[in-house]
């Protein structure tokens, strides 16, 4: 299938997002358009700025992760513990692969505190809807217990974003295997789920 002008523009500037140290700085529209082999003003008539691009990038990204999670979903009769055991893979895979193959982590790696607040706004904006979803039909079904699924979702999404993100927490894969077992406790209790139910979120999967 052949890509169209916006997947060029975006698949050139998240090949240099994943390789260059500082993005978000450095990449300019010319070597977006050098990369992609297409003029500078063909990326102007799409997007206004370098900004526009990278913010579609980044939703791009994240939308990708959810359409992984309900390709894993929508033939089954998956429970709410399997809806949100593969919501959270869906996101963790983007988090934790490869950072010269995975925009996300590479942009959880700069030091650019905007930048990262519009990563988490996007997460929020994107995820949190489907969480919301799970939640309410968990919670009809007693799977789980909150008074309040979107704001939960909300802020499960944001402690995620925040906890993963490398810049402001510079650890190695054990300090994050860690934090990740205390978020899987966080959600355990505030849902008050089975216990063990989040513990897939720092088990390496086999």
């Amino acid at each position: 299938m052949k890509e169209n002008k916006v997947d060029i523009i975006l698949n050139s500037a998240e090949e240099l997002m994943c390789t260059m140290e500082e993005p978000n700085r450095d990449i300019t529209v010319d070597m977006i358009a050098k990369n992609a082999g297409i003029g500078k003003g063909s990326i102007y008539y799409y997007f206004e700025s370098k900004d526009e691009i990278i913010d579609a990038v980044i939703e791009r990204s994240y939308s990708n992760a959810i359409k992984e999670y309900f390709a894993a979903t929508e033939k089954s009769h998956a429970t709410t513990v399997d809806k949100l055991k593969e919501l959270f893979r869906s996101i963790i895979r983007k988090e934790f692969t490869d950072k010269s193959k995975n925009v996300i982590i590479a942009l959880h790696m700069q030091d650019d505190n905007f930048l990262h607040y519009k990563m988490m706004m996007t997460a929020i904006r994107t995820v949190s809807p489907i969480l919301t979803k799970i939640l309410t039909e968990g919670r009809k079904k007693g799977d789980v217990r909150t008074d309040a699924p979107k704001e939960s979702a909300e802020m499960i999404v944001a402690m995620l974003t925040f906890l993963l993100d490398r810049s402001l927490f510079p650890s190695d894969d054990r300090s994050i295997y860690f934090k990740l077992k205390i978020y899987a406790k966080v959600l355990e209790t505030s849902l008050e789920t089975e216990k063990g139910i989040f513990d897939f979120l720092f088990t390496p999967e086999k």
